[in-house]
């Protein structure tokens, strides 16, 4: 134990390190309950790279790394470069003289992640089919439905509702639309899906005259089929 921890606590492997245990604590907050499924399998989620990260998704792309969740991508890449940085270190690096073990580190740290990579692709191509078979399908037919405030609050950044579908109910992401604060048990009206943002954005249901609520759901209706 002494010795994994002087290694794991040793340049080059510490800021991998870092990085993994940020991985670990996202994914305990994701087991918590906290941060959604963090998979990408709520409805109304994506298994795409966020909205924003274009450049990030075509680099990974090149790997064999995109259609997936991005911190699921990034924990495998970062678990698979701190591996081989460990071994490294364990096998190679440690007797060194401290000169040459930095310069060597350096190099293994800046190599890693691209190496990790391919192992990465390897474990992302049947969790990749996994998520896919169980990720359930868009469905239009939401817009115009009621749902209830789940999280603590929703705002136009964050929040979750609660569908009613007959079953266990469907947990989907939604924004304000309006921009105001909708608290938990307050019902919402879906009236437009962002296909980018992977949400819905949602009105309380009493905002809305009819009238209105139809010119709402008939527009929305337009820019999702676009």
């Amino acid at each position: 134990m002494q010795l994994f921890l002087q290694v794991v606590l040793a340049y080059p492997t510490l800021p991998l390190s870092i990085v993994l245990t940020v991985c670990l604590l996202y994914w305990l907050l994701v087991a918590g309950g906290l941060l959604g499924d963090g998979l990408g399998l709520e409805a109304g989620d994506g298994l795409e790279l966020d909205a924003g990260t274009h450049g990030l998704a075509a680099m990974l792309a090149r790997f064999g790394l995109g259609g997936a969740p991005l911190m699921l991508v990034l924990s495998l890449l970062t678990f698979f470069a701190w591996t081989l940085v460990y071994l490294l270190q364990l096998l190679v690096l440690q007797p060194l003289p401290d000169l040459l073990r930095w310069l060597l580190g350096s190099a293994a740290l800046l190599l890693a992640p691209l190496l990790a990579a391919f192992p990465t692709a390897v474990v992302l191509r049947p969790l990749r089919l996994l998520l896919l078979r169980l990720r359930p399908a868009a469905q239009r037919s939401l817009l115009g439905r009621v749902a209830v405030v789940s999280s603590p609050e929703v705002t136009a950044q964050q929040g979750r509702a609660m569908l009613a579908d007959g079953g266990a109910g469907l947990l989907l992401q939604v924004r304000s639309a309006q921009g105001t604060t909708l608290l938990r048990g307050q019902a919402v009206l879906l009236v437009e899906y962002d296909r980018q943002a992977y949400c819905y954005h949602v009105v309380p249901a009493d905002a809305l005259e009819p009238a209105s609520a139809s010119r709402s759901l008939f527009e929305s209706g337009d820019k999702e089929s676009s």
